[in-house]
C-alpha cells in the first residue's frame, strides 16, 4: 500500500488538486457545509477544540480560517531561555549537517545547496551547522513561531512539487523537501544567521508570512526578496508569529556550527509543542 501510494504522487496533478482544493477551502458559503467538513475534519484527525480560541465548529467562516485557527492565550508556554521550538509536530529528523548534507529519513539524504536553491552564500553559513525538521500532521496547530529573537534579511520562494511529506513519502522519495515548494527566510539573530523553511506538501494551498501575507502560490519561478535595505525592518521576537500554512506540511531550522545543542527532549519520533526548549 505504502509503494502504491508514492506511485500515485506522482502521477496525481499536485499543483492543479491543491489550487482547486484551496479555493474551496477558503470559500465562505455555504454556512452549513463548513460547518459539516469542520466537524467531520475534527472528528477524523481528533482535533482538540479546547485549546482554540474559538472552540466552536460553526464558528468558522472558511475551513482556512478553522484550520490556521489561533490558539487560547497561555495554552503553549514559552520556554525561559533557549531555541524554542517553532511548530506543533513531530520531530522527524535532527542533528548535524554533514558535508553539506541532511538528512531526510533513515539511510536518505539531501544537499543544503538543493534545499536553498542554489544560494551558495547561504549554504556556505549552514554548512557544518545544525538542523531539525518538524512535520506537521493534519490534526496540529498550523501558525509558526519564532525559534529567537530576529531581524529579517532575505527571503525566498522556491516553486517545486507538492509530494506528501509524512514519513513513508519521507523514507522513499528523493530530494523531496529541496524538490516540493518552499519559502526560506533567513535572520539575523543573537546566534547568528539562522533560516526557518516552510515546506509545501500535497493539498497545501499555500503559504503565508506575517510580514508578506500569502506569498506561495506566485508566479512559478524563483523569487527573491532582500530585507537588509534601509526601512521598514521587519523584527519579530522569540515565540512570536513568523507564518502559516493553509494546510499542514513541514518546518526545517538551519543554524551555523556551535550556535545551538539539542536538549534531551528532541529526537526522532518526538511530539513536540509551539515554544517549547528544543536547543540551548
Amino acid at each position: 500500500m505504502t509503494t502504491l501510494f508514492i506511485r500515485i504522487q506522482y502521477w496525481l496533478p499536485q499543483h492543479l488538486m491543491s489550487r482547486v482544493l484551496g479555493r474551496l477551502a477558503a470559500a465562505r458559503k455555504p454556512r452549513g457545509l463548513i460547518t459539516w467538513c469542520v466537524r467531520a475534519f475534527a472528528k477524523r484527525y481528533g482535533v482538540d477544540f479546547s485549546e482554540a480560541e474559538e472552540p466552536f465548529p460553526e464558528a468558522y467562516e472558511s475551513f482556512n480560517q478553522f484550520f490556521t485557527r489561533p490558539l487560547k492565550q497561555g495554552v503553549r508556554p514559552l520556554c525561559d531561555s533557549g531555541i524554542a521550538c517553532p511548530a506543533d509536530g513531530v520531530v522527524s529528523e535532527f542533528g548535524r549537517i554533514d558535508n553539506g548534507r541532511l538528512m531526510q529519513a533513515k539511510g536518505r539524504t539531501y544537499t543544503l545547496s538543493d534545499l536553498l536553491a542554489g544560494d551558495e552564500d547561504s549554504s556556505t553559513l549552514f554548512a557544518a551547522g545544525e538542523f531539525c525538521t518538524v512535520y506537521l500532521s493534519p490534526r496540529d496547530y498550523h501558525r509558526v513561531h519564532m525559534p529567537l529573537d530576529g531581524e529579517l534579511s532575505s527571503c525566498c520562494y522556491v516553486p517545486g512539487d507538492l509530494f506528501s511529506v509524512n514519513q513513508a513519502t519521507a523514507s522513499s522519495v528523493e530530494n523531496l523537501f529541496a524538490r516540493n515548494e518552499r519559502h526560506i527566510s533567513c535572520f539575523e539573530t543573537p546566534r547568528g544567521p539562522m533560516a526557518v523553511i516552510l515546506v509545501g506538501a500535497m493539498i497545501v494551498a499555500g503559504i503565508e508570512t506575517v510580514w508578506q501575507g500569502q506569498v506561495a502560490p506566485p508566479p512559478r519561478r524563483i523569487t527573491r526578496w532582500n530585507h537588509k535595505e534601509p526601512e521598514p525592518k521587519v523584527q519579530l521576537n522569540r515565540g512570536q508569529e513568523m507564518g502559516r500554512f493553509l494546510l499542514g506540511s513541514t518546518v526545517i531550522l538551519l543554524f551555523p556550527e556551535g550556535a545551538v545543542s539539542w536538549v534531551d527532549g528532541c529526537k526522532v519520533g518526538a511530539a513536540v509543542r509551539v515554544g517549547q526548549q528544543i536547543a540551548i
